[in-house]
């Protein structure tokens, strides 16, 4: 059986599972009030009904405790409540129901809940959309990422840290000097697609309408946040790291990323060129390089192919396996599209811990908005998510300037 009939014959039993439950409920509820009726007509309720109603109530707890158990491997976290939401989503993606997933959200309280923004989507479709992204995106796959339930998130660093020395056992201890706090503020921006469906495709009981969606968004997702977090302005976007000042990295400070310069305008050294970039990783910090990455784009990477060492060896090296980053001296390589290409005095490379130097901050939620009346016969449908991001840490990234100094 191939992956996708698994998932299609999991989905089946999710589903099977919640309408068995449905069913169970229901019978309970038309028992309940049964009994409801003959304790007002007769004070009392009959016995069998009773009974019947403590056998149905039974059944549902297990029902309940059975969907709240972590899945075996290959199986599905849907709970109840995730159920009711998949099944109250498809249902407003289909037909424009709007009742029970408003009455879902705000019973669960969601965070930023508001229809006229649209409603979110099920778990289990933002999961498979942030996990897509992080396989498409470069700098997402190797940045820090924070998940926040508001609008953005500060992170306070210390400027100068408190005085300390060494003292003698006997001796007096002086008054150490308090640190020096500043904050940095990541706010989170809504990046939006906007699928267009037939009717045809939303009548189509065998389409699943959470992995169209999210196929549909997370190309055009991946595009724009790749985009921004390396060039972005940060103005209704994530500041990208190429934004940021620079300075030579002999005279770095907070607040700027260093660069070394290869001496050449527009290009490598003539001799050694891999002395450019032996000087790069040696910018950055030991205790920044064992989880360092190279970021550049192709047609960069197309000139460090040539480049061989002092020992007539080539510098560049593919991956070790399938699907495995390529590798330039060891440490492996991020290709993206949006680092600017070699010329007069650009930054092509990077290199450091983009892990400990560029945040990604994700608001929990993805939120589709149904819109059938704008470009009819289609309907569209307002996919958006908020994200923002920055350099946390100036020290852990180091830019290769193609320029004299």
């Amino acid at each position: 059986m191939t992956d996708y009939e698994n998932k299609a014959a999991r989905h089946e039993d999710v589903a099977g599972a919640f309408d068995e439950f449905m069913q169970a409920f229901e019978e309970f509820k038309a028992t309940n009030d049964q009994r409801l009726e003959q304790i007002e007509k007769r004070s009392a309720s009959d016995v069998v009904t009773e009974e019947k109603l403590e056998r149905l109530n039974r059944t549902l707890d297990q029902m309940v405790a059975k969907s709240s158990r972590p899945p075996l491997a290959g199986g599905t976290s849907d709970s109840v409540a995730g159920l009711q939401h998949k099944a109250a989503f498809e249902n407003y993606v289909r037909k424009g129901e709007t009742g029970n997933l408003r009455a879902l959200e705000e019973k669960a309280l969601s965070v930023g809940s508001n229809p006229d923004g649209g409603y979110l989507v099920p778990a289990e479709t933002e999961r498979t959309v942030m996990q897509s992204l992080k396989d498409i995106s470069p700098i997402r796959a190797i940045a820090g990422i924070r998940e926040v339930s508001g609008t953005s998130f500060k992170k306070p660093f210390s400027i100068t840290g408190p005085g300390t020395g060494w003292v003698g056992e006997s001796a007096a201890r002086p008054e150490t000097t308090s640190p020096t706090l500043a904050e940095l503020t990541f706010p989170t921006m809504e990046l939006y697609a906007m699928p267009a469906a037939t009717s045809t495709l939303l009548d189509d009981a065998a389409v699943n309408v959470d992995e169209w969606i999210a196929e549909e968004v997370r190309l055009a997702f991946a595009e724009q946040e790749g985009t921004a977090f390396v060039t972005g302005d940060g103005i209704n976007k994530p500041k990208g790291f190429l934004s940021y000042a620079t300075v030579a990295n002999a005279s770095w400070s907070w607040g700027n990323l260093g660069y070394v310069a290869t001496g050449v305008d527009g290009g490598f050294a003539a001799a050694n060129p891999s002395d450019n970039l032996i000087d790069l990783v040696y910018s950055v910090k030991s205790g920044y390089r064992g989880n360092a990455h190279w970021v550049m784009n192709r047609a960069t990477q197309a000139e460090i192919r040539k480049i061989k060492d002092a020992n007539g060896d080539y510098i560049w090296q593919p991956g070790e396996q399938v699907g495995a980053a390529p590798t330039l001296m060891h440490f492996p390589i991020a290709e993206s599209e949006d680092m600017p290409d070699i010329a007069s005095d650009s930054t092509s490379i990077a290199f450091g811990d983009f892990n400990r130097g560029y945040l990604i901050v994700d608001r929990i939620g993805l939120r589709v908005l149904r819109d059938p009346y704008s470009s009819k016969p289609y309907v569209l449908f307002y996919t958006t998510k908020r994200v923002g991001g920055g350099v946390q840490d100036f020290d852990a990234i180091k830019l290769l300037k193609f320029g004299i100094a």
